[in-house]
């Protein structure tokens, strides 16, 4: 996860999720997900495709509609890892591919 350096969308955009395996890294653009902040759209969260996370207490939105290529080089120092919500962002990512979600809800 790194902080959007763009000074357009960061507002509303904080932070980007970095979904693109290394393997791609020699690629000079890296896919990623932008999240906002639950606060700030509510009831956007659609369990599967859109799932909530919780970063230092606050609430946000994975909004894997927006999925999109960025220049590698705007991705600075990581700012955390989502690794606790690895299976929330990789059920969306399949949903949003497949159509079939793998992780069960409660």
């Amino acid at each position: 996860m790194y902080v959007n350096n763009n000074r357009n969308t960061r507002k509303i955009y904080p932070y980007l999720v970095d979904i693109q395996h290394d393997a791609l890294s020699h690629l000079a653009t890296r896919l990623v997900v932008p999240l906002v902040s639950a606060s700030r759209k509510p009831g956007m969260s659609m369990a599967k495709l859109t799932p909530e996370i919780t970063i230092d207490e606050a609430s946000f939105i994975f909004m894997m509609p927006q999925l999109a290529a960025v220049p590698a080089e705007l991705l600075q120092a990581p700012h955390g890892s989502l690794s606790h919500s690895r299976h929330l962002l990789v059920d969306a990512i399949d949903f949003a591919v497949t159509g079939i979600q793998f992780y069960p809800r409660k």
